[in-house]
């Protein structure tokens, strides 16, 4: 299952810096508005210790980790969705993602220009989204013009997705993302096409400097406070440490992670927000050629965990042979769990657990 996150933020506030983080180095990151143009891209493993704990006992010949799409994209400015700066080229890009990213700068320096002259975390929020939402205020414009001309005809359908198209749109206008919108899943329905950007799941970085790792500072404390008010996630990371860290060997990563008190690098955080957010989890299958790891949409059934690796497993499903992840550790893999009786024959009405190990059983 593809998942993209999209880096966004103001020019110069940390993005192509934690891309590179990410990448290795591939990205542009200069003191100056636009400096990254095209949006770059980096695709990483999605880190889980327990794909490490069931190596160790299969012994595989491959590893294959679930990856996720990393995109730095051009710094956003005011003004963007009527065309200012690079907005038209932006906002497409960000289109394309499951989630954001947000980038917020938290940390004074006078060395680095920042668009607006000054560090005001909740101001440059607010810029973003005035942008995204400006933007999606065009498309459902497009939207309820669309349907009213449908509800001419007397579809009731049509009718029952104007009425929510319009209450979307006023909120918009009066400047609610639609993220903060309460919407049932049927309006959610009814919107979804329309892949509207204020919509998109939203994790913020908190960018400090490394004098304020892990704790933070009060700029980051009002992101903090601004991420709560709508149930969004925040991380507090330092870009430039995040890149000294991802040039570092394992072992001297974990030694500098707990000298800093920290358990796990910032964009893993990141990471495992997007996933919480986008209601993802991740299942395995275990041989000794390979172990994989492999995502999936919460509350999936067994036919439709298969379907990911591969259509003729969802269409030819019979069973699965399902161990949970726990007691495929305590009992030293699928022959020790198999002889614990703790694998276990599932049907098509199974609804796959987080870190289960499966083996799927289908008819060509």
């Amino acid at each position: 299952m593809a998942l993209s996150i999209g880096i966004v933020g103001l020019p110069n506030v940390g993005k192509s810096t934690l891309f590179n983080a990410l990448s290795g180095g591939g990205a542009q990151a200069e003191n100056y508005p636009f400096c990254t143009i095209d949006p770059n891209v980096a695709i990483v493993s999605v880190p889980d210790a327990r794909m490490q704990k069931i190596c160790d006992i299969v012994k595989p010949i491959a590893i294959q980790a679930a990856n996720i799409e990393f995109v730095d994209i051009a710094g956003l400015v005011a003004g963007a969705a009527s065309g200012e700066g690079l907005g038209n080229k932006f906002l497409a890009n960000i289109r394309e993602c499951s989630a954001i990213a947000h980038v917020v700068r938290c940390f004074d320096d006078d060395d680095i220009t920042h668009v607006s002259s000054k560090v005001d975390p909740l101001a440059d929020i607010e810029v973003i989204d005035t942008e995204l939402m400006l933007k999606d205020f065009e498309s459902m414009e497009r939207a309820v013009e669309r349907e009213r001309k449908n509800c001419k005809t007397g579809n009731k359908d049509a009718l029952a997705r104007l009425e929510v198209l319009e209450r979307v749109q006023k909120q918009l206008e009066d400047g609610t993302p639609v993220r903060r919108q309460t919407l049932t899943e049927t309006e959610n329905e009814h919107i979804a096409p329309l892949c509207l950007l204020s919509a998109k799941p939203v994790v913020y970085i908190a960018n400090v400097d490394d004098e304020h790792i892990p704790g933070g500072n009060a700029y980051a404390d009002q992101v903090k406070q601004w991420a709560e008010s709508e149930n969004a996630a925040t991380a507090v990371v330092c870009a430039q440490i995040e890149s000294e860290i991802a040039e570092m060997d394992d072992e001297s990563r974990i030694e500098f992670l707990n000298d800093l008190g920290l358990e796990e690098s910032g964009l893993n955080y990141v990471i495992r927000k997007a996933f919480e957010l986008l209601g993802l989890m991740s299942y395995f299958t275990a041989g000794v050629k390979e172990v994989r790891s492999w995502v999936i949409k919460k509350g999936m059934t067994a036919p439709q965990a298969a379907g990911v690796i591969h259509g003729d497993f969802e269409r030819g499903f019979i069973r699965a042979e399902t161990i949970h992840y726990a007691d495929f550790i305590e009992l030293n893999g699928e022959a020790g769990a198999k002889d614990a009786g703790k694998m276990r024959l599932e049907g098509k009405e199974y609804v796959v657990h987080d870190g289960d190990v499966m083996h799927f059983r289908f008819n060509v």
